[in-house]
């Protein structure tokens, strides 16, 4: 599959926490996370309930699924968010982490432009759509960096068996958030999670064109870095937040959060917190 690189540029998270390694507190615990989960507001709200009674200080960083779990995979980070199943199991056999649990979920949803060149709307098997997006020569803009949204965008390819137009298949190399703005500035197509697209909903003009396929549902979970086989690891922190996400404290967080804002649930919990 050609494509067009079109940003590259990743702050590296190592180089983020090295510097706070050595400016920070002993206490810090180092979160590796997914940019849908910073940039929809729901990591603000969570690391400042968990650092209120000082005993740990929370540093995240906010990358694609597939770096966390490399970040993760050198002992650079303590804790992993992540959404991309099949890399988090393959990720725990190996030894790397321990106590994988998965928590919450949203969805993932196909935006196109309003007025729809390929025809998607109304379309809910997602292969379908991607069938429609290719055969259009539609532009669509992919992630492009291995997290778990580009890994379920290249799922769906498979299982409808056919690719984009070379040419206006373009990797963003970014974000969510910025993926999704360079879709609306490009009027392209884009596979998008539900969240972050209802948190920038009223700055683009792009439109839900599919959903409701169960292929689009995106589930969410937390991995323990091994201290076993990275002894720096800050293993009380990593548990503490471990167990405050998976608390009824935080459960009562996830299921508010984005009503207010948003005027819907932005994700889903369905773990049993105690």
């Amino acid at each position: 599959m050609k494509n067009i690189r079109w940003m590259f540029p990743v702050i590296s998270a190592a180089l983020i926490f090295g510097c706070q390694a050595k400016n920070g507190p002993q206490n810090a615990v180092r979160l590796v996370t997914t940019t849908s989960v910073r940039d929809t507001g729901l990591l603000d709200v969570l690391s400042d309930a968990f650092q209120k009674d000082g005993k740990y200080t929370l540093k995240a960083v906010a990358v694609g699924s597939g770096q966390a779990m490399q970040l993760g995979k050198t002992g650079e980070a303590d804790i992993l968010w992540v959404h991309s199943p099949d890399d988090e199991k393959q990720f725990v056999e190996e030894g790397y982490g321990t106590d994988r649990t998965t928590f919450m979920y949203n969805d993932f949803v196909i935006l196109g432009p309003a007025q729809d060149p390929a025809k998607v709307k109304g379309v809910k098997k997602a292969a379908d759509a991607f069938k429609k997006i290719a055969a259009a020569k539609a532009p669509f803009i992919s992630r492009g960096d291995k997290s778990g949204t580009h890994k379920k965008e290249l799922r769906i390819w498979d299982a409808a068996k056919v690719k984009p137009a070379a040419d206006k298949y373009i990797e963003a190399g970014q974000g969510m958030a910025a993926t999704l703005t360079l879709a609306d500035e490009k009027n392209a197509y884009a596979l998008v999670d539900r969240s972050t697209y209802l948190s920038m909903k009223s700055k683009i003009g792009l439109v839900i064109v599919s959903e409701g396929d169960d292929a689009l549902l995106n589930r969410y979970s937390l991995i323990l870095v091994n201290p076993a086989k990275f002894p720096k690891v800050n293993a009380a922190g990593a548990r503490a937040f471990f167990d405050f996400v998976l608390s009824k404290p935080a459960k009562e967080m996830v299921e508010k959060f984005g009503q207010d804002k948003y005027g819907k649930q932005l994700f889903f919990y369905d773990y049993a917190a105690k």
